[in-house]
């Protein structure tokens, strides 16, 4: 809404109207009301959640540390919405369809997990809504996200097209023009040169539907990595502060590679596509990160509040869409990979118990709480070695640790080929 009023102020000489129009002075801006946003409404939701008895159940009171968290007040993923999404409609651009889109899929999101949360605590069902619901609504955003890419006239992309210098056969220049500009699943691979892959390739064989058959396999890849991101965080909300931190990390890659990307001169120096008006989406994730750092305040050891359904799918859904949107999809299972090992050792766990009558490849799942669980001799695999457990803070320390370094090579992954 403040955008829109400094805008028709612009020719006014009132001073800093025109700050308004700079993505960096309104990324700041969003970051610090987000950060502001979830510090003082989120004493009063966190008040209100405990007023209204919306506690933690705890399942397994053998890990370390678990049984201090019982009654602790869940559901504070609503803190997470609230603080993203008010900044963005205070200084968003809402007539940018990317910044449209990242709402939809934050408030669409955030409504799934509320829903299952409630389903637990207001409905006495311990499992929330049926997974099979959770991927529906997951599935529905994410083809909502990719038919608006493929619709949406005002989401194309420039392509970088590379000057080869005769003498040195290197690089000399990229150029971007106006018969660069097309609508085509294309995205982002690492480490290989001349980085852009167009999902068509893979159709080619379907003569002159090896187009449409390119956003088909569009479409199933974004299906696949918003549900698998946003079940991942949802696993991996298991300690405090884990989930909301390295979300917080990915955040910030993200909106580096968001920047870049949105950005002619950035984007020629680093050879990758160019996607006109992605960067308004630097000001929704810095409300992202900053609406993540005040609610870590709260959720950090020991913690006050867990963000609960409402915000782990949240995060998790947001944070794919986000990076379908800039087209860098395909860096998330470097980026994300400890959601996805968190996904795949529920898969292997439960696949072995069925398979082997009874048997573990961890001690626990999902992965965080392998970690927890202490050693009790009887090892069924290699690696249930016994050893005694690990507090959870270093546990999530750790996992931030590693989270930072899959950031970085998520974003050098730009310019090393």
């Amino acid at each position: 809404m403040l955008y829109y009023l400094f805008d028709l102020l612009q020719d006014s000489n009132v001073p800093g109207v025109r700050l308004m129009s700079y993505i960096t002075f309104r990324s700041g801006a969003a970051f610090v009301i987000g950060l502001l946003m979830a510090l003082f409404v989120g004493r009063a939701i966190i008040h209100r959640l405990q007023k209204m008895q919306i506690g933690e159940i705890i399942r397994d009171l053998s890990l370390q540390g678990q049984i201090e968290k019982k009654g602790t007040p869940t559901m504070g993923g609503i803190i997470i919405i609230v603080s993203i999404v008010t900044p963005c409609l205070l200084i968003g651009n809402l007539g940018n369809t990317y910044m449209l889109l990242m709402l939809l899929a934050t408030v669409w999101l955030g409504a799934i997990g509320f829903l299952d949360d409630y389903m637990k605590f207001r409905k006495r069902n311990k499992d929330g809504i049926k997974g099979k619901y959770k991927i529906i609504g997951q599935v529905g955003i994410a083809l909502v996200v990719a038919v608006t890419m493929y619709l949406s006239p005002s989401m194309v992309i420039v392509e970088n097209r590379e000057v080869i210098s005769e003498e040195t056969n290197r690089v000399e220049q990229v150029l971007y023009d106006a018969g660069d500009v097309v609508k085509a699943p294309q995205t982002t691979i690492p480490f290989v040169k001349n980085n852009n892959f167009d999902y068509s390739t893979l159709t080619s064989w379907a003569g002159d539907y090896a187009e449409a058959g390119g956003w088909i396999v569009f479409f199933l890849i974004t299906i696949f990595l918003v549900a698998a991101t946003s079940n991942g965080a949802n696993l991996n909300d298991g300690l405090d502060g884990m989930c909301a931190g390295l979300s917080a990390i990915a955040g910030i890659a993200l909106a580096a590679m968001a920047y870049l990307g949105g950005n002619l001169i950035y984007s020629a120096y680093l050879n990758i596509m160019y996607v006109p008006g992605s960067e308004e989406l630097v000001v929704y994730m810095a409300a992202f990160i900053g609406a993540l750092a005040g609610f870590l305040w709260f959720n950090a050891y020991p913690a006050n509040v867990f963000m609960g359904d409402t915000g782990s799918l949240t995060l998790g859904g947001v944070i794919a869409v986000f990076a379908i949107l800039i087209h860098k999809e395909l860096l998330l299972p470097i980026l994300c990979a400890l959601f996805y090992i968190e996904d795949l050792s529920v898969i292997l766990q439960v696949a072995y118990f069925k398979r082997t009558g009874g048997k573990r490849i961890f001690k626990m799942t999902p992965l965080h709480h392998h970690y927890q669980k202490p050693g009790d001799g009887s090892i069924q695999a290699i690696i249930q070695r016994p050893f005694a457990p690990i507090h959870e803070s270093k546990i999530v320390t750790r996992f931030w640790i590693i989270g930072l370094i899959l950031a970085v090579v998520t974003f050098v992954t730009l310019k090393i080929r």
